[in-house]
C-alpha cells in the first residue's frame, strides 16, 4: 500500500507539473491583440488613401525616435522616406498599389528623427469595405539593415572576387604571350601567318608554334599541343619550345627532335603526374633549281598538316602511327615529305579546330571534324597563308562558346613569281 501511495503521490507531482506548464503556455498565449499589435518584431503602419498616417506601432515608433503624436494626422509615409524613397514611392510604388491593391517586398529607407537611415523591406496592403470601396492602407515594414548588411558585403567580396578575376586573366594574358613567338622569322620565299585563339581568358592554354633559321639555308617550325590548361600546361609549353628550337640546332632531322622532346619529357614528367603532348616538326629547305621548298614533317600524335596546291587540289599529309610525345620512352614518330611549289600552302592547326562544337546552343557531342576541315579548305584553295589563317579565324568566331579547347594554326605560302601573279 505505501508503494500505491508513493507511486500516486509521484502521478500527482508529475500532473501538477504538467499542469503548471500548461498554465505558463495558456498565458503566453493570452497576449492581447493591441500587445501584439503594438510590440511585434516588425513596424506597423495604417495610413489613409492619401497617405495620412492614422496608426502606428510602438515597434516603428522605436525604429524611428518619433512619438505617436508627431506622426498621427501630422505625417504622410512617404514623410517618412528619404529622398529616393519619395521619389520611388511617388512614381512605383503608389501607382502599383492602386491597381494591384497590394505590393510585397520592395526595399525602401526610411529617415529616422535623427536624420540616421534605416533600410526596410516594405508590404502594403489596400483594405476595402463591404462595398469594394478602398478605405485604408495597412504596411507593414520589416528591418533590412543585416540584409543591407549583407548585401553590401556580398557586394564587396563581388568587386573583390572581379577584381582578383581581371589580375588573374592578365596574369594569364601575359604568361601566354610569353609562350608565343613575338615575331615569326622572315623566310626569302615563303610567306608565313599565324594565328592563337583563346577559349578561355581564365586559363592558359598549352598550344604553342614558332618559326625559326637553323643552318645556312634551313628553317624549322613546329606546332604542338599540351595536355591540360593552367600553370602545369604552361611549364610543359615552355619546356616543349625551348627543347625543340635546342634539338634541331644539334640534329635538325624531324624525327630525331621529337625523339630528342620525347626523352626529356618522359624523363621530367614519369612520375604520378605525367605530361605530354603532340607535335608536329618540320624542315624546310628552299630548292634553287626548280622554286619552292622541300619540307620533311615528323609528327608525334598530332593532326596531319593540310597541304593546299596552286591548281586548288587539297588533301591532308598523313603522318600514321604517330605516339604522343612524352607518354613513352621510346615513342614511335611517324614522318613524310613533300615539295611545296609556287602557289602552293600548308596548313598545321591544333585539335581545338576540328573538335570545336558545331551548334555552341545544344549540349550535344556534334564537332566539326577533319573531314569538315579539308570540305573548307577546298573551297579557298589556291590561296596564301594570311588568306588562310583569317577563314580559320572567322570560321572559328562562328562557333562561339562552341570552341572550348584553345586553338593554333600556322600557315606557310610559296608564292608566285610576280609575272604568274598577274595572271591570277
Amino acid at each position: 500500500m505505501g508503494e500505491v501511495a508513493g507511486v500516486a503521490g509521484g502521478w500527482d507531482r508529475s500532473d501538477r507539473d504538467s499542469s503548471d506548464e500548461q498554465a505558463q503556455f495558456s498565458a503566453l498565449l493570452e497576449d492581447s491583440a493591441e500587445d501584439l499589435y503594438e510590440h511585434a518584431p516588425c513596424g506597423y503602419l495604417s495610413t489613409l488613401l492619401d497617405g495620412r498616417i492614422a496608426k502606428v506601432n510602438t515597434t516603428l515608433l522605436a525604429w524611428l525616435g518619433y512619438e505617436r503624436d508627431d506622426l498621427l494626422g501630422r505625417r504622410h509615409f512617404s514623410d517618412l522616406l528619404t529622398v529616393g524613397g519619395r521619389l520611388y514611392h511617388e512614381t512605383h510604388f503608389a501607382p502599383l498599389l492602386r491597381m494591384q491593391g497590394e505590393v510585397s517586398g520592395i526595399a525602401l529607407e526610411l529617415k529616422a528623427a535623427d536624420g540616421s537611415r534605416l533600410p526596410v523591406l516594405v508590404t502594403s496592403t489596400v483594405r476595402t469595405g463591404r462595398d469594394g470601396q478602398p478605405l485604408l492602407i495597412r504596411t507593414t515594414l520589416f528591418d533590412a539593415r543585416d540584409r543591407r548588411a549583407y548585401e553590401i558585403e556580398l557586394l564587396r567580396a563581388r568587386k573583390e572576387a572581379e577584381r582578383e578575376r581581371e589580375r588573374l586573366q592578365r596574369l594569364a594574358a601575359t604568361l601566354q604571350t610569353t609562350l608565343l613567338p613575338p615575331t615569326l622569322a622572315d623566310v626569302p620565299g615563303l610567306n608565313v601567318s599565324a594565328y592563337y585563339h583563346i577559349a578561355s581568358a581564365d586559363e592558359v592554354g598549352g598550344d604553342f608554334y614558332d618559326l625559326f633559321p637553323l643552318a645556312e639555308g634551313a628553317w624549322g617550325l613546329f606546332l604542338g599541343d599540351v595536355c591540360g590548361k593552367g600553370a602545369a600546361a604552361a611549364a610543359v609549353t615552355s619546356l616543349a619550345r625551348y627543347t625543340l628550337r635546342a634539338a634541331a640546332v644539334y640534329n635538325p632531322d624531324p624525327a630525331a627532335v621529337l625523339a630528342n622532346l620525347n626523352t626529356v619529357l618522359n624523363h621530367e614528367y614519369n612520375g604520378a603526374d605525367p605530361r605530354f603532348c603532340t607535335v608536329i616538326f618540320g624542315l624546310l629547305t628552299p630548292d634553287p633549281d626548280r622554286g619552292g621548298f622541300h619540307i620533311t614533317l615528323a609528327s608525334g600524335g598530332h593532326p596531319p598538316a593540310l597541304l593546299m596546291r596552286a591548281d586548288g587540289t587539297t588533301g591532308y599529309l598523313p603522318t600514321p602511327g604517330g605516339q604522343l610525345i612524352g607518354v613513352l620512352a621510346d615513342a614511335h614518330i611517324a614522318t613524310t615529305a613533300v615539295r611545296l611549289t609556287p602557289g602552293d600552302t600548308l596548313l598545321l592547326h591544333t585539335d581545338g579546330l576540328t573538335e570545336a562544337h558545331v551548334d555552341a546552343g545544344v549540349d550535344s557531342e556534334d564537332r566539326y571534324g577533319d573531314d569538315a576541315l579539308l570540305d573548307f579548305a577546298r573551297t579557298l584553295a589556291p590561296t596564301t597563308a594570311s588568306d588562310t589563317v583569317d577563314a580559320i579565324r572567322d570560321l572559328l568566331d562562328t562557333f562561339g562558346s562552341g570552341v572550348d579547347d584553345d586553338t593554333a594554326v600556322l600557315a606557310i605560302h610559296v608564292p608566285r613569281p610576280p609575272s604568274e601573279e598577274e595572271l591570277q
